[in-house]
C-alpha cells in the first residue's frame, strides 16, 4: 500500500512508543455532579493524555470524534493553527496511532477537516487504520451563502473522514424516520394492517417466468413495461393478491403496485454522505449555541450540537464511550452527556477550566440549548476533572521516586475500578469495589520504609491491614506469604512495578 512521506516522518512514527506514561490526578474542586461518574474532562497535552488513558481504556472506546486544527494559516489564540504540512502531519500521526489503540474492535473514528489537509489526512489514516477500514468521506455543509470577498470559490463544506477500527465488526446505526417520510403513508382501503404506500411491482432482473399477464379487477390486462419484468414470480404474485397486498387504484383499473405497510418498513434511514445544514446545523448555528452559554466568544469555528449528535447517533448506543481529544469549546462532551453516553474530553488550554468545565456544569444543571429539547434533556449526571501528573516509571522501568502514595493510589484504584478515588485513605486499604478490597503497600504507608517492612506483604503486615472478609487484591513490592495463606485470605497479589497497569 502506498504511504505518505514527509520531513521527520520517521521520528513521528516512533513518538507514541517512546512517550512515557503519566498519572492522571483528579481535581475534585473542578469536578461536578455525580462523583461516581466515569465521565472525564482532562486538562493537558492530548498526546500525553491519550497515553495516560491507554491502561484504562485500550480497546474500549466506541466512538472518537476530533476536530483538530485545520492548518489554515489563520492565527488561533488557543491553538497553533499555522503549521507547515510536515509539522501538522507529525503532530497528527502519533495521536492517530494511540486513538486507534483506544478504539474497540467495533468502534469508529470521525475527524472534521477541510481541504487544506483533508487529502493528506486520508492517506495517513489509510496507513494507521488500514485502507480496507475506510467508511466514508462525509461532506458537511457548513455555510449557505458565498463570501463576497472570496477571489475564488467559497468553501461551503468541510469533510468528516470516517474509519472503522475493524470494518468486519463495525455497523452504522440508522437515522430516525422523519414525519415527512411517514406522511407519504395512508390507508385509502381501510386495511386492518394500517397505513401503507404503494411501490413498483417491476424489476430489471432477468428471470424466467416473470413476464406473465396480470388482470385488474376491472378486467384490464397488464404486462411489464419494455425492458422490465414483474418482480415476483407468478406464484408469489397470486399469494400477495390473496393477502390483499396488490393495489390497482381506487377504481381497480390501474397498473398493479405492491402495498408497503409502515409497520413492515425498515424503521430508520440509511445515512447519506452529504449532510445538509438544515439537518445538522452550520457554523452560524454553532456560534449562536456557544454565545448563548455566556462563556465568551473564543472559538471561530465551533461545531453545532446537531452535527455531533448525528455522529454519535450513527456510531454508538446508550452508555458507550465517546472520546474527543481536541475538545475545544466542549461540544462533543456536552452532546454525549445529553445523549446518555459516557465520555472523555481532553483539552490542553486554560479554557478547559474557564469554558469546558463550566459548559458541562450547565449541562448537568439542565441547560436547554442545542439538542436539549429534541432529546428531552432534563439535567443530571456528573464529570470528574483530571490533570496530568508525574511520569509513572523512570528510564530503568522503576517507579518514579517523585510518585507519592496519593497519586499512585488514585491510579491503581482507577485502573481496577474505572471510578475515581474520591478520598485518599490513611491506610493501605484504598476501598472496596463489588466484593473485592484493594490495598496498596507503597511509600511506607504503614510507617515502615525498611525493605522487609511496610511495602512487602508479610504475615506481620497482613495482621496490620484493615480487615475485609471477601476477596483482596494487594499491590506491593514483594509477597512473603505462602500459597496456603494466600488462599486462606483470598488474596491476589500484584507486584510493583510490574503489575502497575501502565505498560
Amino acid at each position: 500500500m502506498p504511504t505518505l512521506h514527509w520531513l521527520n516522518d520517521e521520528e513521528a512514527r516512533k513518538t507514541s512508543s517512546q512517550l512515557p506514561y503519566r498519572l492522571l490526578e483528579a481535581d475534585t474542586k473542578l469536578s461536578f455532579g455525580d462523583s461516581g461518574s466515569e465521565n472525564m474532562l482532562i486538562q493537558g497535552d492530548n498526546l500525553e493524555a491519550l497515553k495516560a488513558l491507554l491502561p484504562y481504556y485500550a480497546g474500549q472506546v466506541k466512538c472518537i470524534y476530533i476536530d483538530p486544527p485545520y492548518n489554515t494559516q489563520s492565527a488561533f489564540e488557543h491553538y497553533d493553527d499555522n503549521l507547515e504540512h510536515s509539522i501538522w502531519l507529525s503532530t497528527m500521526y502519533p495521536r492517530l496511532e494511540m486513538l486507534r489503540q483506544l478504539l474497540s474492535d467495533d468502534g469508529s473514528i470521525w475527524i472534521s477537516i477541510d481541504d487544506n489537509e483533508g487529502h493528506y489526512l486520508k492517506v495517513v489514516m489509510d496507513e494507521v487504520f488500514g485502507r480496507k477500514n475506510f467508511v466514508a468521506n462525509v461532506i458537511w455543509q457548513k455555510k449557505f451563502s458565498p463570501q463576497n470577498d472570496d477571489k475564488g470559490i467559497t468553501a461551503s463544506h468541510d469533510h468528516i473522514i470516517t474509519y472503522a477500527k475493524n470494518k468486519s465488526f463495525f455497523s452504522i446505526n440508522l437515522l430516525s424516520r422523519t414525519e415527512n417520510m411517514d406522511s407519504r403513508f395512508s390507508n385509502p382501503d381501510n386495511d386492518i394492517r394500517g397505513v401503507w404506500a404503494s411501490g413498483d411491482l417491476t424489476s430489471k432482473t432477468k428471470a424466467k417466468g416473470h413476464s406473465y399477464p396480470i388482470q385488474s379487477p376491472s378486467g384490464k390486462v397488464f404486462y411489464p413495461p419494455n425492458g422490465r419484468q414483474w418482480a415476483p414470480s407468478e406464484q408469489t404474485f397470486n399469494t400477495w393478491l390473496s393477502e390483499n397486498r396488490i393495489w390497482f387504484g381506487n377504481d381497480g383499473n390501474n397498473r398493479p403496485r405492491i402495498k408497503q405497510f409502515l409497520t413492515e418498513v425498515q424503521q430508520g434511514i440509511v445515512p447519506l454522505s452529504i449532510w445538509l445544514r438544515e439537518d445538522v446545523g452550520d457554523n452560524q448555528m454553532a456560534k449562536r449555541e456557544v454565545n448563548n452559554l455566556g462563556l465568551g466568544d473564543i472559538f471561530d469555528t465551533p461545531k453545532p450540537e446537531k452535527l455531533i449528535q448525528r455522529v454519535i447517533q450513527l456510531s454508538t448506543v446508550q452508555n458507550d464511550i465517546v472520546l474527543d481529544s481536541f475538545l475545544g469549546s466542549g461540544t462533543s462532551a456536552a452532546v454525549a452527556h445529553k445523549m446518555g453516553r459516557r465520555y472523555i474530553g481532553i483539552e490542553m488550554g486554560e479554557h478547559a477550566v474557564t469554558h469546558c468545565a463550566p459548559r458541562l456544569k450547565k449541562v448537568i444543571e439542565g441547560e436547554q440549548g442545542g439538542i436539549s429539547k429534541e432529546v428531552n434533556w432534563q439535567g443530571g449526571g456528573g464529570f470528574n476533572f483530571y490533570r496530568l501528573g508525574e511520569t509513572i516509571f523512570d528510564e530503568q522501568g522503576r517507579i518514579n521516586p517523585k510518585v507519592k502514595f496519593k497519586p499512585l493510589a488514585a491510579h491503581v484504584w482507577f485502573s481496577e475500578t474505572h471510578t475515581p478515588l474520591l478520598k485518599t485513605p490513611k491506610t493501605p486499604l484504598l476501598g472496596v469495589h463489588g466484593e473485592t478490597a484493594f490495598y496498596l503497600l507503597y511509600n511506607g504507608i504503614l510507617g515502615d520504609k525498611a525493605p522487609a517492612g511496610g511495602n512487602v506483604l508479610t504475615a506481620r503486615v497482613m495482621r496490620e491491614l484493615p480487615t475485609h472478609k471477601g476477596k483482596k487484591t494487594i499491590y506491593g513490592e514483594m509477597c512473603m506469604l505462602d500459597q496456603t495463606a494466600m488462599q486462606k485470605h483470598k488474596i491476589t497479589f500484584k507486584h510493583i512495578p510490574y503489575d502497575i497497569k501502565a505498560r
